[in-house]
Formats: structure tokens, sequence, C-alpha cells
């Protein structure tokens, strides 16, 4: 009989979920959010959207299909979205120790021991979710038996870009158009899909000045956690848009570019975490399902007159990216580089080449 410990989930609130551990034996805090994809939790896990996150599977299995080689060329990772986990931990419904596919290196319990990151499963990831539908998302604890307890930590307060953010200017890639792509926590997909289209990507730190740099477009990626807390980017952006160069944001920056036009930004109340989500592209008939992975959106009546919306999400109504009525830029609060997820917005990336 296979041996576990047992691991209970604590909410902000005292509510109480019971499990049993399958990573690492540690217990951790953080703010705890759900995820409805049925697929991609390495891609998950190493997204650094998710730094300061205890994120939970509403897919009833974990660990089935194991997990690939971290594996880089080129210093991008092949397979991951970073060269770490960023999750503070995982939790399902139930676990597979045995796993089985053609690309994995190991198992999802090893790969968590490995990083430190905890892993519980056995626990009714149904009546979680519908728990922080109903309450929102909130801070919550891991404890693991014979490991002592931890304080709540809210993820929140802390500048999470300027955590995750590299620390240094780094080239990718190669051709006539140069990006300069603004690092808030950049999955490794976006640099892949850029490099892809004959450009050379300049990565830099959050709160670089890349307008010292001579460029052809400007990039702003997906990041971590509240984006008032960056407002050196910001900063930055507004600058760059007095040149009237091409500008792009995903996710965070979108967020980030909105904020830079003058918009305000408030917290979701649960967030938008899948592979699902519908959104609409203004002035169109076309609706495009989508990848999504932040817990703040863009108000879109604060924005100004030159601006206008992209993308409205169909569940809801939220802002789901902006655009300037007169100059190139524009952002959205998907994923077009998917990783994991559908990728029927690539088209994106195509259309700020075309902008160079």
């Amino acid at each position: 009989m296979r041996q576990t410990k047992k691991a209970v989930l604590i909410l902000e609130d005292g509510t109480r979920f019971e499990g049993k551990s399958f990573g690492y034996e540690a217990s951790t805090s953080g703010e705890v959010v759900f995820n409805t994809a049925m697929t991609g939790y390495p891609e998950s896990l190493t997204d650094p959207s998710y730094e300061g996150q205890i994120l939970v599977t509403t897919y009833p299995i974990l660990g089935n299909y194991g997990v690939p080689p971290e594996r880089e060329k080129e210093q991008v990772s092949e397979f991951l979205e970073s060269d770490h986990i960023h999750a503070r931990a995982i939790i399902a419904q139930d676990y597979s120790y045995d796993h089985s596919h053609w690309q994995a290196a190991r198992s999802l319990g090893d790969w968590l021991k490995e990083q430190h990151i905890p892993g519980i499963y056995d626990i009714d990831t149904r009546a979680l979710t519908r728990h922080l539908r109903e309450k929102g998302s909130m801070l919550g604890k891991i404890i693991v038996e014979g490991c002592g307890d931890v304080e709540f930590y809210d993820p929140n307060k802390e500048n999470l870009v300027a955590k995750v953010s590299t620390r240094q200017v780094e080239t990718h890639g190669d051709g006539d158009k140069t990006v300069v792509l603004v690092d808030c926590g950049v999955k490794h997909n976006i640099i892949r899909c850029l490099t892809r289209r004959g450009v050379k990507v300049i990565l830099v730190p959050w709160d670089y000045d890349f307008n010292q740099i001579d460029y052809d477009g400007l990039f702003i990626s997906n990041g971590p956690g509240n984006p008032d807390m960056a407002q050196a980017t910001v900063d930055n952006i507004r600058k760059a848009m007095d040149t009237g160069k091409p500008i792009c944001g995903i996710c965070m920056g979108n967020q980030l570019l909105s904020k830079a036009a003058g918009a305000s930004i408030y917290k979701l109340k649960y967030g938008h975490r899948s592979h699902n989500q519908p959104v609409r592209r203004i002035g169109t008939d076309k609706c495009f399902v989508t990848s999504q992975n932040h817990g703040f959106a863009v108000d879109s009546d604060t924005l100004p007159e030159e601006w206008e919306t992209l993308f409205v999400n169909m569940n809801d109504g939220t802002n789901e990216g902006i655009r300037h009525k007169t100059k190139p830029f524009f952002s959205a609060q998907f994923h077009p580089e998917a990783s994991s997820g559908p990728k029927d917005t690539e088209f994106l990336f195509d259309e700020f080449i075309s902008l160079l």
C-alpha cells in the first residue's frame, strides 16, 4: 500500500480541505486560484504569471502524461515556459502515479520534489472551485503533516514583476528588424513566436529604459501580480508612445499599455484562467477561443477618446484588448501564443510584425 502524508488546505475564511501529499513535503501559502484547462500543467506551473499562487486544477486527474524534459534551444526552453516552477503549489482531485507519454522525462511528483513545490490530491476540487467562485480568489495555506504551520501570504502586495523579470539584457534570434521585448514575466513561447517570424528580439528587464535602444517595435510581455507595481514600465511605455513605433502587449502588457494610455485597472473576482475563454473582435462577428491567465482587467470605460476596445470577453463582457485609433499600438488580454491552449489567435503576432 502506498504511503502518503496527510495535507490540508486552509483558506483565509477558515474553510478546510483535507487531502494527501504527492509533491515536495513542505508547508506553503499563497493566493488560491483555479484553472479549468484539461491539459497543460507543465506549461502552467512554469508560467511566471502564477508566481505566488496556489493552483487548483478543475480537471479531475493530474500527472497522467508526466513532464517533458528541461531542454533548451538558444537559451529558450523547448517545452516549458520558464526555467523553473513559479506556482507555490498545485492541487488536484486525483493524481496518477503512473504516467505515459512519448515525451515524458519524469513524473509530475518527482518534478515537484526536485523543484521543492508541494502538491496535494484527494481534494474535492469541485467543492473548492465552487467556493472560490462564490467568495472570489482568496489567500490560503497548505500544511503538510509533520511540517509545521506557515503564515498567509498575499502576493498582490509584492512587486512580482520585479521578482520574475530578467536581470540583464538578452538577445534572441536574428533578422533585419529588431523588437524590444519587456520582460514582466515573459513566457518562453512569446520569444519563440517572435524569433520564428524572423526578427531579432532584445529582452530587457521590466524597469529598463529601452528607449535608449535602436529598435523597430516594442512588445510588452505577460506577468504576475498587480500592474500598479510596475509603474517604471508604464513610464517607459509612455516615452515609447511618443516615437510612434509599433507597440503590442499581451496580458500584463495589455494592462500596462492601458495604464500608459491613461485607463484604470481593477481586480477580477476570481480571474480568467483556462483554455476556453471566448472573445469577440470589436466591429466584427468573429469570435475566438483563447487561453488566459490573469487576475486583473482593464476598465474599458476609462479609455481615453483616442483609444478603443479591441476584444471583449463573451462570458462576462470584460476588456480583452485595446488599440489606438490612429497609431500602431494594440494589445490583447489573452495569450495568442497559448502554451498551453488553443492557437486560434497567433495571427496577432503576424499583425504586429507587419507593422514593423
